[in-house]
């Protein structure tokens, strides 16, 4: 099996993470960033979170800023809509999202599987398609009580130092999250795990790669 290399060390790519919520990206790809930095890509990272109050806003800016550190460039956007209700605000919503279009052409957008059991979710995967087609999606997934977790097609596999940062982080960052059942390590490292055995790695995280245009090096 032979791995598609996306992102190299010393590589400069615009990566855009779109998430509903102000844990989502965290969750779904936070791995993945955290091993393209690692490996001295060098990320132009635009982060945008669509529902946060204001507790989950400074929540969303702290954790996002970790989740970055290293990156070239690092930019936070919170819409501030309300959370469970974003389609219900679908046109205020989705001009939230092409707002984030003339400040940068993503290589790379990180964002909800289409068939996702949360509203939410469903919204700003469709809204990211719409928005950015000249760009790879990969889209994420979020464990939830709904059982909803699909088959990914595409994987970063995760060194097991990188799981064990993410997790920290995201119990460092996620107070308002604690109180609920499946927010725990258990939850993350159990998903990881499973997502490597189905890529020959000890850890990885999944992905829904819809579309993948192949290019010649030469």
């Amino acid at each position: 099996m032979r791995a598609l290399d996306i992102v190299r060390a010393g590589e400069k790519l615009s990566v855009l993470c779109l998430g509903a919520h102000a844990d989502d990206i965290e969750i779904g790809a936070g791995g993945t960033l955290l091993t393209w930095l690692g490996a001295g890509a060098e990320l132009d990272v635009h982060w945008c979170v669509a529902a946060a109050g204001a507790a989950r806003e400074a929540e969303a800016r702290a954790s996002a800023e970790a989740f970055m550190a290293g990156a070239a460039r690092a930019t936070v956007e919170v819409g501030g809509f309300r959370d469970s209700y974003l389609p219900y605000e679908g046109g205020a919503v989705k001009q939230w999202v092409e707002a984030q279009k003339p400040r940068m052409r993503p290589d790379i957008v990180l964002t909800h599987c289409a068939d996702d059991a949360h509203q939410d979710h469903r919204l700003l995967s469709e809204l990211a398609w719409n928005a950015f087609r000249s760009s790879l999606i990969l889209e994420y997934e979020i464990p939830k009580w709904d059982g909803d977790l699909g088959r990914p097609n595409f994987y970063v596999p995760l060194a097991p130092d990188v799981l064990e940062r993410k997790i920290a982080l995201l119990d460092a960052h996620f107070g308002t999250q604690r109180s609920k059942d499946w927010f725990d390590a258990e939850t993350f490292r159990g998903l990881a795990r499973l997502r490597g055995v189905e890529c020959r790695a000890r850890y990885a995280e999944g992905f829904r790669a819809r579309k993948i245009v192949a290019g010649i090096v030469g």
